[in-house]
């Protein structure tokens, strides 16, 4: 049987990470955004650095005592081992805070990078890199997407070839988060542009130190002013490195990746599912809060309606992502079944994210419309959703393509539905039955 409610000691364990985000995390976000406004009008900073950062080590410990610190990973590398229905129901939570990723020692990209160099590092490439990244000692960098192909494999330009005892990169990539703050960066490359797709290229370990790595400019996304930004063009200028840079074997690139990724996407779309309730419980406060035309706009029956699809819209996605969550926990791999599924909460997770909030913001008027609330921060994140991990249309096309595995074509002039045809079977199955010639169809 299928269920998705845990167990009494993992609820605990939710309960308590619902009230620690709300009363410790949140107000830290309003903070971090009075902290941003303020320095954008040019006045003095909110935060204390050093006190911050302090306070954050708190927050991390108290993580820590409860068992929740790397709750992606498993009990080898220090985490709870909470496998993905469970890891779910706490972004689920998470998601809502936004410094809840760093508190809890989730961070993107950081965590990705570290289960790569668990799975694939040396011994002495995780002695060097993995604990300090589990510590949250400095941030990493996945640099993969190019500008001209974006995260299509067969597009990338970057390349990779060996001179005597190093390895020399060379080539551009775009969007490569927090390159600049970064103390490593995982760089794709191809080493092989002859071998078959999946085979091409190959993953290193960068430090950020290395000569000639160079970063271009800092972009922002849209909802950012121009010049600012956390994602580095970045330019591999002959970058040299010793052999023993090379991360996992020699043309396994694209098959880490992909390991890195699908966990991403499950974990990306249960964030939309935190968000989207989140836009959906204030629209609730809303529509019970404010009067229009003689009553409450909770009592117009449009307004019902919106409240009543987000809910339902809301519902059904959530119980797709379990799902997906749930097979991979019982197959214990990514394999076609699990893949498909994931593509299709992939496609799913920006519409209902846009149907959602579009909804909320609207039933707001003018205040969803304005900087005082939170919806346009959610409208202007929700693009993303349809780009990061994968662009839509390639899931769709994994979806049908896995889909179709399932089904054969017919080998007769009419499908296999046919009626006449179902009727002619089930006449000569059924011959003793008949008393009289059935008519055909």
């Amino acid at each position: 049987m299928i269920s998705f409610e845990p167990e009494p000691e993992f609820q605990t364990k939710l309960d308590w990470t619902r009230e620690f985000c709300e009363s410790e995390l949140m107000p830290l976000n309003y903070l971090l955004m009075a902290d941003k406004q303020a320095a954008r009008a040019g006045k003095p900073k909110v935060l204390d650095e050093a006190k911050f950062k302090r306070h954050i080590r708190s927050l991390q410990d108290q993580v820590k005592k409860q068992g929740l610190w790397g709750l992606h990973l498993g009990p080898e590398l220090g985490g709870p081992g909470l496998g993905q229905v469970k890891l779910c129901l706490m972004n689920e939570i998470l998601s809502q805070a936004g410094m809840a990723p760093t508190v809890f020692g989730t961070r993107a990209p950081d965590t990705g990078n570290a289960e790569l160099i668990a799975h694939l590092g040396t011994p002495e490439q995780k002695k060097t890199w993995l604990e300090p990244i589990m510590n949250d000692e400095f941030r990493t960098c996945y640099s993969m997407t190019e500008p001209h192909a974006g995260s299509d494999p067969g597009m990338f330009r970057t390349r990779a070839w060996r001179e005597g005892d190093e390895w020399v990169i060379e080539g551009e990539k775009w969007f490569s988060s927090y390159a600049d703050e970064a103390r490593l960066l995982i760089c794709m490359a191809i080493t092989n542009p002859d071998a078959p797709l999946i085979s091409r290229a190959s993953m290193f370990l960068v430090p950020r130190d290395t000569p000639g790595l160079e970063i271009v400019r800092n972009v922002g996304t849209f909802n950012e002013p121009w010049g600012e930004g956390d994602h580095g063009y970045v330019r591999y200028n002959r970058v040299r490195l010793p052999a023993d840079a090379l991360l996992g074997p020699e043309g396994a690139g694209f098959t880490g990746s992909q390991t890195r990724l699908s966990g991403g996407r499950i974990h990306h779309a249960m964030r939309a599912v935190g968000t989207a309730q989140k836009a959906l419980d204030m629209a609730c406060e809303r529509v019970l809060s404010r009067e229009t035309k003689g009553s409450l706009l909770s009592d117009k029956q449009m307004v019902q309606e919106s409240i009543a699809d987000s809910y339902i819209q809301l519902r059904q996605f959530r119980l797709h992502v379990l799902y997906a969550a749930w097979l991979i926990d019982k197959h214990k791999a990514y394999n076609r079944e699990v893949r498909r599924e994931i593509a299709a909460v992939k496609v799913s997770a920006p519409k209902v994210l846009m149907d959602v909030v579009y909804r909320a913001l609207h039933i707001h008027g003018s205040l969803g419309a304005s900087n005082e609330v939170e919806l346009g921060q959610m409208w202007m994140n929700m693009p993303w959703m349809g780009i990061v991990d994968g662009p839509t249309e390639v899931h769709k096309v994994t979806v049908a393509q896995q889909t179709l595995r399932y089904f054969r074509p017919s080998d007769d002039l009419f499908p296999s539905y046919h009626l006449p045809k179902k009727v002619a079977e089930a006449r000569a199955k059924y011959a003793d039955l008949l008393e009289h010639e059935i008519g055909a169809l």
